[in-house]
């Protein structure tokens, strides 16, 4: 079965469907590349997928080690490259709340959010630059 089921909309516009769940999603062409702008374009998407993935693998592993990451934003800018166009860098700010993280919960939140899944399937070409500040 698919994950996922996409429909073209016209007008550079797709409808993507989580088919598990029914949660559907817009992405529109960015206003630079002929679009609209008014969604996640595609490559904004895959810039969120790497933060939300960090984001995730680090909450397992704070999980794991019995601490928590609630209340953690982050910033993520996309960076175009022209030619070929395509992503040629992520920049991830991460934020942590003022809580009283040691050493070694530090250590264990960056190394769990450079081996997400995603962080691992872009190609090594893109560069992501991901930055950790926590409130101490």
């Amino acid at each position: 079965m698919a994950t996922i089921e996409t429909s073209y909309l016209g007008e550079l516009r797709t409808e993507a469907k989580h088919v598990l769940s029914g949660n559907t999603l817009i992405t529109d062409a960015p206003l630079d590349n002929q679009g609209k702008g008014k969604a996640f374009s595609p490559t904004d998407l895959m810039s969120a997928s790497l933060g939300s993935c960090m984001f995730t693998i680090m909450g397992i592993a704070a999980r794991e080690h019995g601490f928590n990451i609630d209340g953690s934003t982050c910033s993520i800018t996309k960076i175009m490259a022209a030619e070929p166009r395509r992503v040629s860098e992520i920049q991830i700010s991460f934020n942590f709340p003022a809580i009283q993280y040691s050493d070694k919960q530090k250590l264990i939140l960056e190394k769990a959010a450079k081996n997400c899944p995603v962080a691992k399937s872009l190609h090594p070409d893109l560069v992501q630059n991901v930055s950790f500040n926590f409130q101490d």
